[in-house]
């Protein structure tokens, strides 16, 4: 390696870092769909009711 490649080295590692941080940010604003937002947990209490409604029917 010559002299400037060395030189250029830390400069190099420093944009690729940025270009990471920047692409990081752009896909979090142009992918707005987080799938943990919209994870159901189960059946909530209407569906409850009407399991016991049809149970006593």
């Amino acid at each position: 390696m010559s002299a400037m490649e060395l030189a250029l080295q830390p400069l190099r590692r420093r944009f690729a870092r940025l270009v990471t941080r920047c692409v990081t940010l752009i896909d979090g604003v142009m992918n707005p769909y987080r799938p943990e937002l919209y994870y159901m947990r189960g059946p909530g209490p209407k569906c409850h009711a009407r399991r016991q409604a049809a149970l006593r029917d």
